[in-house]
């Protein structure tokens, strides 16, 4: 494939050296130097572009690809409050969108599990729920878009918990969340990749689920192997579209 990076931090430059270690062609760099010059003939050798810029960036970058009939690969967060118009242009207009929170193969395990755990709990009361996250103090957002598919897959399988409430630690006064809330507490430490944790406690046990990324190269390749999937195909998708775990909690039999 020919590749369009959208930004070229830490992880676009990992997703460089992982494209080049599989036989693709990063044909262009876009970054906040460049952004302003770039129009659609710059991006006509593309067969894909792949987005880890800032939220508001990704937006415009978004816009400029649907633009370029160019399939894009979203692997920026903090830009979801704008998700349903986002999807509805790119289903009108017959473009190509995956995007997801994180794209490591041992996360979308962890957002599988984490589904088949909430459930297989909650008609056990006495245990509550809360989702930890820490990351590097560099990252734009929080909570992490991670945590957050963490949360909305809990949300989904719990019959007492209906919403979110996000609490970062060491800014501002403390949240504490109400009975029917779901905390996630966010923690920001110097140079940590990612780390996500679900406890379950209630006064006798506590269980925790948890998830460290040990350095970004998981993300990094997960992105150019979305960027493959997406080959040929047009809509609207989500990462945990690539992975089929039917065989994992579904009929073995055939």
């Amino acid at each position: 494939m020919k590749i369009v990076l959208l930004g070229y931090g830490k992880m676009g430059q990992l997703i460089e050296k992982f494209a080049m270690k599989r036989g693709h062609e990063v044909v262009l760099i876009v970054d906040e130097n460049n952004r302003s010059s770039i129009d659609l003939e710059d991006l006509e050798e593309a067969d894909v572009a792949i987005d880890f810029s800032t939220p508001h960036a990704a937006l415009d970058n978004i816009s400029l690809c649907f633009e370029a009939d160019l399939p894009l690969v979203v692997g920026t967060t903090g830009w979801y409050d704008h998700l349903q118009e986002v999807k509805e242009t790119c289903l009108e207009s017959n473009q190509s969108l995956l995007y997801g929170s994180n794209f490591s193969i041992g996360v979308n395990i962890f957002f599988h599990i984490n589904k088949l755990l909430a459930k297989a709990i909650d008609p056990y009361k006495q245990y509550d729920v809360q989702v930890e996250e820490i990351h590097h103090i560099h990252k734009l957002d929080a909570p992490s878009g991670t945590a957050i598919t963490i949360a909305e897959g809990i949300l989904e399988n719990s019959s007492t918990k209906n919403k979110w409430v996000n609490d970062v630690v060491g800014e501002g006064e403390e949240i504490i969340a109400k009975s029917d809330e779901l905390l996630i507490e966010s923690l920001r430490i110097e140079e940590v990749p990612g780390t996500h944790t679900v406890l379950y406690s209630s006064e006798v046990d506590q269980i925790e689920f948890k998830h460290t990324a040990h350095n970004r190269d998981g993300f990094a390749l997960g992105a150019v192997i979305a960027a493959e999937w997406l080959q040929g195909k047009k809509g609207f998708f989500q990462v945990t579209e690539i992975f089929d775990f039917n065989q994992v909690s579904g009929d073995r039999s055939s």
